[in-house]
């Protein structure tokens, strides 16, 4: 078993997988290190996301103005969820969409890594199967980014990549899924 976790097979699988969009907004990117790059490989799992089916919960942070991925574009007319709190499972609203999706298995992206990703992460790797997707979280500084990444490692969250991800999820190729998919890639 990865990292230790009791419910962490290794790979993901689309049947018990959730994508979480952490405050992915308006006034909050501009400061984000790396931020095109970010918004890029959200965007792309978003678009992912909508090839394969797989929902999606969007967290927004109270007064930091909407998030700025077209999710309704790819198929997901998702009403971010707001909050104050840095640990989504503290607000309320997350908490119960994550449990009643009846999904184990949590991939994050957003920002701040070291801030909501991270407490996220690791509030959620004793109950989940959590993946964090580094290429496609930020912070305002790459040190903080850095220190999140190897804090959210060491606390048992897998850490991956916008690719790998993907792949995973679609687990061959040849199928319609994939061909959509290699758009996405290239």
């Amino acid at each position: 078993m990865a990292s230790g976790n009791p419910v962490n097979s290794g790979l993901v699988k689309r049947a018990d997988s959730l994508l979480v969009i952490i405050d992915v907004q308006e006034r909050l990117m501009p400061a984000m290190a790396h931020r095109d790059t970010v918004l890029d490989n959200a965007r792309r799992l978003v678009a992912f996301s909508g090839i394969i089916k797989l929902p999606i919960i969007v967290t927004e942070q109270e007064k930091l103005g909407p998030t700025i991925l077209d999710l309704s574009r790819h198929g997901h007319p998702v009403k971010p969820i707001p909050k104050v709190a840095f640990n989504c499972f503290l607000s309320e609203q997350f908490d119960e969409a994550v449990r009643e999706s009846g999904r184990k298995t949590l991939i994050l992206v957003g920002v701040e890594a070291h801030i909501c990703v991270a407490q996220t992460a690791l509030r959620a790797v004793s109950q989940f199967n959590v993946h964090v997707v580094r290429d496609a979280i930020s912070s305002r500084t790459v040190d903080n980014w850095d220190t999140a990444v190897e804090r959210m490692r060491s606390g048992g969250v897998t850490i991956t990549s916008t690719e790998m991800i993907m792949y995973e999820l679609l687990e061959q190729a040849g199928t319609d899924e994939f061909k959509s998919t290699l758009t996405l890639v290239k």
